[in-house]
């Protein structure tokens, strides 16, 4: 029996056609919703999202969050008006004094730096080492938490680092605060959409000469994948269309 190569073909195509509309419809209904990340402290709960345009990071701290790795570790440096750390996994069983900021996961990630995602307060992103990639962390994380910057401390910043900050990160730090001298040399990754009242709380706690609070402050993160719509109706974060 011959084959009409036409109608082959033709079904072939109508087929690709349908799967990349499926492909495509796929994509449509997962951008939809997105990942919300909840930090639970006995302070209370930081709420975070994470960015697309730094994918790798996204996608190691949601796989680690999801295992519990971050289940009972300890913010182990504070520094007020400046961040918070946490994410050593040899802070689970640390003994009080103990140093820590050393433990790590065994990988590192690929730096992922994108100009248009800075240092402002409430962004969470990737600690790191002296490695000349800037690879980050696999495991540390820090939250920025210091607060409005003067005229003459962004132009001490723009000093330390050697060139001029663009105008409109310029009118962000001085409105809500961050850390300029840190942008492009750490990748962030996410911010905070609820709950830097409690990052001040946990900032300003006491602390030992080596920056880890005087008393364990441990947390525990959740992921839930939530609709967008949702998250802007209890957070009010307002999502790129």
């Amino acid at each position: 029996m011959k084959i009409n190569i036409f109608r082959f073909l033709l079904f072939v195509f109508l087929l690709s056609i349908g799967q990349f509309a499926v492909a495509q419809e796929e994509r449509v209904k997962k951008s939809k919703k997105d990942f919300l990340i909840t930090i639970t402290t006995e302070f209370g709960n930081i709420y975070l999202l994470l960015y697309d345009e730094t994918p790798k990071h996204k996608a190691n701290f949601i796989k680690l969050a999801k295992k519990g790795f971050y289940d009972s570790l300890l913010f182990h440096r504070v520094i007020d008006n400046f961040m918070i750390q946490g994410g050593d996994p040899n802070s689970k069983n640390a003994k009080a004094g103990e140093r820590l900021g050393n433990g790590d996961v065994g990988y590192k990630i690929d730096a992922e730096f994108v100009p248009t995602i800075f240092h402002r307060r409430g962004v969470i992103a990737a600690a790191r080492d002296g490695n000349p990639q800037k690879a980050s962390s696999g495991c540390q994380f820090y939250i920025v938490q210091r607060k409005p910057l003067s005229e003459p401390e962004i132009q001490q910043m723009e000093a330390r680092i050697g060139k001029p900050i663009p105008e409109n990160q310029k009118e962000v730090y001085r409105k809500i605060g961050g850390t300029p001298h840190l942008d492009m040399g750490y990748s962030v990754f996410g911010e905070v959409i609820q709950g830097m009242e409690i990052v001040d709380k946990i900032a300003a706690t006491p602390k030992d000469p080596f920056d880890r609070p005087q008393k364990d402050i441990r947390m525990s993160i959740k992921v839930e994948e939530i609709r967008k719509k949702k998250i802007t109706k209890l957070f009010g974060y307002q999502f790129d269309k």
